[in-house]
């Protein structure tokens, strides 16, 4: 294993800097979970995905070599691309959630005090509140109304677009009761304006808001039907007086979402069928109709299946058993500042490659998926074979580190799973950091597993 990628790299740079360019730009604009499958769906269709929707309408016949896109409400996705081998021998799986922490509006996110108008939220996920004060923030969703109408909401990421945010106490005031780890989820309201409505005879800031949004066609009553996420405005930007890191928002887990993506449409006529998947509702327990835990992924394949007139119920199951999957999750990665948690010789690090977590839970492994050594060997030699760089690594010392992801959750149809993604530092911070080298190299391992072979 190398000792740093750059020096890997240090003569060849171009197609990193290229990819890690295109990266910036995807986190840049997709700072959703809808956004981020639209962004997908457009690379998908210029890389000859069809949508299954369309395709079971055709009735068509798939073949080897057919690719295969499927959207669940608008926050998740699979990709599929059937290969030379009967898709009840296996699926090579690469799996990401695209869900971030984040602040979300409630349904009546509007109210007035002390002479300014404010929205109300929830925040979403892990998060230390604290960091979410006095940033400049942005709003990002969708309102939709009565009548099915959609609008799309992006506020705050123009340069000549307002941004709002969360105010913070000045030290002078701060007393021990209003420390900052002492902040409550009800106290994380955002600033959204101070001018007044005159002719309303109350909450005349509010009212003016209402104004506003009413010449927008939005009703007060809209955001009932509304998901509009808080989050950090401002393009994600090279990170360090070298630019070898990227500073971001979401980058748990865009940036193996993205990788996976990138390396998916690259992957054609495989051996054995591959499939991307996205998913939502991760950093809140894989929950819901669009998370891990739902149907729909299981159903997608069963529908692919009959369409390549492989399906019956034994052979979906058999699909599942003889499936490999990479959970592509990110981890954390030992920070030079806060070295107490971390195991020196065992955690990830900055520029050493994809990381490998043959386990992750805590407190004994609880809650973790551990890897079977035979389908690490196997990677290994994948890995190897493209000279792709990696690390075994953990996440934190025993009883302090720990974490989920979806590997428990796919691993309960008997398929081989590990977790693979990128270190992170600032992980579940507003702006969080990886190394070019370490997303690169992610993307070059998920590719050289999407076209191995059992």
């Amino acid at each position: 294993m190398e000792s740093n990628l750059w020096k890997k790299y240090e003569n060849n740079r171009k197609e990193l800097e290229d990819f890690c360019t295109g990266y910036k730009d995807f986190i840049s604009t997709c700072k959703t979970e809808r956004e981020c499958i639209r962004y997908a769906v457009k690379k998908a269709e210029q890389a000859g995905y069809r949508s299954l929707k369309d395709l079971m309408q055709e009735n068509a016949k798939l073949k080897t070599g057919d690719k295969v896109y499927a959207i669940n409400m608008d926050k998740a996705l699979v990709l599929f691309c059937v290969g030379k081998q009967p898709i009840e021998k296996g699926i090579n799986i690469v799996g990401s959630h695209i869900d971030s922490p984040r602040l979300d509006l409630k349904a009546k996110p509007f109210y007035e005090s002390t002479g300014f108008c404010m929205l109300d939220t929830h925040y979403y996920g892990g998060i230390k509140k604290y960091q979410w004060t006095a940033l400049p923030l942005a709003l990002h969703g969708v309102v939709v109304k009565k009548d099915g109408e959609r609008l799309n909401i992006c506020i705050g990421e123009n340069e000549d677009d307002p941004v709002v945010g969360i105010s913070d106490l000045l030290p002078h005031l701060e007393k021990e009761s209003s420390k900052k780890g002492d902040l409550k989820g009800e106290d994380l309201n955002v600033l959204a304006g101070t001018i007044q409505d005159e002719k309303s005879e109350k909450d005349k800031i509010k009212a003016n808001m209402f104004n506003l949004l009413k010449s927008k066609g939005i009703e007060e009553d809209d955001f009932f039907s509304a998901e509009i996420e808080v989050v950090p405005a401002g393009k994600a930007r090279d990170f360090g007086l070298d630019r070898s890191m990227i500073m971001g928002y979401g980058q748990d887990d865009r940036v193996c979402a993205y990788a996976s993506l990138m390396a998916t449409l690259e992957t054609d006529s495989p051996e054995y069928s591959t499939l991307c998947l996205w998913v939502d509702k991760e950093e809140i327990g894989s929950v819901g109709a669009t998370g891990m835990s739902s149907k729909y992924f299981e159903n997608v394949v069963a529908e692919i299946m009959n369409l390549a007139g492989q399906y019956s119920e034994l052979a979906l199951r058999r699909a599942f058993n003889n499936s490999c999957m990479l959970s592509s999750d990110v981890t954390a990665a030992v920070d030079p500042n806060y070295l107490a948690p971390f195991n020196l010789s065992t955690d990830a690090h900055f520029n050493k490659g994809i990381s490998f977590n043959k386990y992750t839970g805590a407190y004994g492994k609880s809650g973790a998926n551990d890897a079977n050594p035979e389908f690490i060997a196997r990677l290994r030699k994948i890995m190897d074979d493209e000279g792709v760089t990696y690390q075994a690594t953990e996440m934190g010392k025993v009883d302090e580190g720990g974490g989920g992801t979806i590997a428990y959750i796919m691993a309960k149809y008997g398929m081989d799973v590990i977790d693979a993604g990128v270190p992170v530092l600032n992980m579940h911070a507003p702006w969080e950091i990886t190394s070019k080298a370490d997303v690169y190299e992610t993307y070059r391992a998920y590719k050289a597993f999407n076209k191995s072979k059992k």
